[in-house]
């Protein structure tokens, strides 16, 4: 079986080692996809350092770019040579959920234990949220790429996988935002800054970044944010009310795994408004709210995974967009590593400073 070389998790919390694994022909409906980058996202953190539990030893990543190099022999529309992006989005298409439009929560399950990886030895290796894309090739089935222009570079590409579609849709698909509407963006890292871009997108009249620093709500408002408000400032959502004339807004993006984020989300709510949950704190971790406010007031809390997307859908939509310069996706790139520095990469990451590392496959 073929080798790669790969970033592998063998201990929750230590170092990633980049050593040789097997990866074995796309069979069916995969394909094989040769990456050119794959950005490191909060998610993967979280899982390499046992938040979340999960199998070990594992291969993470699932936010990446690269070229088809092979396929299986049920694959239609793809061909080796199409430049695409790599999703962790499996999706069946028949399950209840795929068949109502929501192939984000497929019902069908992926044992990413017996995915295409092994070890160099042969023995087991997780292939984690069905990606595997630390490494310098995946696997994975057709219904998770989306084919691109070879002229979009990859680096920018990659973005789109997770943090984009999940931080836009979050914002045009989970709160259904309508022009003119108000909304607070609840952290203002990677996830957050698209949150912004899609209010942006989206029309909304006031836009309202909340962060623990001064740095990052600078850099909301280069993303559209209209306003800034500091987290640890006396009872922020007054502030926030303030800005937006009225008693709240209608819609609250929570981007940030923090309890204290999640407690003070609902505060922020006008009447008939909504809490989106996005960002997504370790197992166990339980927030508190007051259920008589939100029945009283018409309100509401929906989570939102991957932005409710539908990947054929809209993320040629959002590659259009930055074509025409709507969306930022170069501008969110704080660093580009190599497969070897991807530890380096993560720490740069873990500082929250970062608004998104990116690890090259051609350094």
């Amino acid at each position: 079986m073929p080798l790669i070389k790969a970033a592998v998790c063998h201990e929750f919390g230590a170092p990633l080692v980049v050593e040789d694994v097997e990866l074995r022909a796309p069979e069916g409906r995969e394909v094989e996809v040769t990456l050119d980058a794959v950005a490191i996202c909060h998610s993967d953190i979280s899982y390499a350092g046992g938040g979340w539990g999960g199998s070990l030893p594992a291969v993470y990543g699932h936010e990446a770019a690269g070229r088809i190099s092979a396929t299986g022999d049920q694959v239609s529309g793809l061909a080796p040579g199409d430049s695409v992006i790599v999703t962790l989005i499996r999706a069946c298409g028949s399950c209840p959920s795929c068949a109502s439009g929501r192939p984000v929560i497929c019902e069908t399950p992926y044992d990413g234990d017996t995915g295409p990886l092994k070890t160099k030895d042969g023995s087991k290796l997780h292939q984690a949220m069905a990606s595997g894309a630390f490494a310098e090739k995946v696997v994975v089935d057709q219904a998770q790429v989306v084919k691109i222009s070879p002229d979009i570079p990859k680096d920018a590409a990659c973005l789109i996988a997770c943090g984009v579609i999940t931080g836009v849709g979050a914002v045009v698909n989970a709160a259904a935002l309508r022009p003119g509407q108000d909304v607070v963006v609840i952290g203002a890292g990677g996830v957050g800054l698209n949150a912004i871009q899609g209010a942006r997108i989206a029309g909304a009249r006031r836009i309202v970044a909340v962060d623990m620093s001064e740095e990052k709500l600078e850099i909301a408002r280069e993303f559209g944010a209209t306003d800034g408000v500091l987290a640890t400032d006396n009872k922020p959502w007054r502030k926030v009310a303030g800005l937006v004339g009225r008693a709240g807004v209608d819609a609250v993006i929570v981007t940030v795994g923090a309890i204290p984020a999640y407690d003070d989300a609902p505060k922020y709510l006008a009447a008939g408004g909504r809490v989106v949950m996005v960002g997504m704190p370790h197992s166990g971790d339980v927030s508190t709210y007051e259920p008589v406010m939100l029945a009283a007031m018409g309100q509401g809390m929906v989570g939102s995974k991957m932005g409710d997307v539908v990947i054929q859908r809209d993320i040629p939509w959002m590659v259009d967009l930055y074509t025409q310069g709507r969306l930022k996706l170069d501008q969110l790139i704080s660093g580009r590593w190599s497969l070897g520095q991807i530890n380096e990469a993560i720490d740069d990451t873990k500082t929250g400073a970062a608004r998104r590392n990116v690890i090259l496959f051609d350094r």
